[in-house]
């Protein structure tokens, strides 16, 4: 096994994406996509909205921009956020997307302070990474500083004891069942507090 640093964990996933260029965001064929989607007529999508007929049709058509009132109606109808009105749908989503790793048969990457095991490996362009990690620190001292990376993290312990640190909170003793999710952004490690070293499962967002 070789000596990686935990965040290559991230990059390494990251690697395996691929950059796409975004495509203009057409908002009236969103909006009528997403009331598609529903299954919802024109006028039963407008009364959920809350706007009159006329106007959603033309936001549809494109000959209207909404105002940021009508927006939030149009998000609160159907369902959504404001945000989630402009992102552009992946036309390339594969659906049904499975893979399934035997105990003890993910990609290991051993660290001085953890031993990880990469679970769904052979899944490219994936939006989370889960991984069980082997803790061996026993102190905050085996750490060369912080870890931080881009996203956001939950933490499961599954057998023994461990102390989660984070750099703006006091430090947590957590315990088989115990679990945190947190900004992987902030400062944070872990260590084995039990005699034998605790093992625990990460799921580190990718996005």
């Amino acid at each position: 096994m070789t000596e990686r640093d935990p965040k290559s964990l991230i990059t390494i996933a990251r690697a395996s994406g691929e950059d796409v260029d975004a495509e203009p965001l057409d908002l009236g064929a969103r909006v009528r996509e997403l009331r598609k989607a529903h299954d919802w007529t024109l006028e039963y999508a407008a009364n959920q909205a809350g706007l009159a007929r006329s106007t959603l049709s033309k936001i549809e058509n494109g000959q209207m921009s909404p105002t940021y009132e009508a927006l939030k109606k149009l998000a609160v109808g159907l369902q959504i956020s404001v945000p989630q009105l402009f992102i552009q749908p992946q036309r390339d989503q594969v659906n049904g997307r499975l893979t399934v790793t035997k105990t003890g048969q993910g990609s290991a990457h051993a660290t001085a302070t953890y031993e990880h095991e990469l679970l769904a490996d052979s899944l490219t362009r994936k939006q989370m990474l889960p991984y069980r990690a082997r803790v061996r620190a026993r102190a905050m001292e085996e750490f060369e500083g912080w870890v931080r990376h881009d996203g956001e993290e939950f933490l499961y312990v599954l057998t023994g004891v461990v102390r989660l640190y984070t750099e703006f909170y006091e430090p947590i003793e957590m315990r088989r069942g115990d679990s945190a999710y947190y900004d992987a952004a902030m400062g944070h490690n872990v260590v084995s507090l039990s005699d034998e070293d605790a093992t625990i499962l990460w799921v580190t967002s990718l996005q």
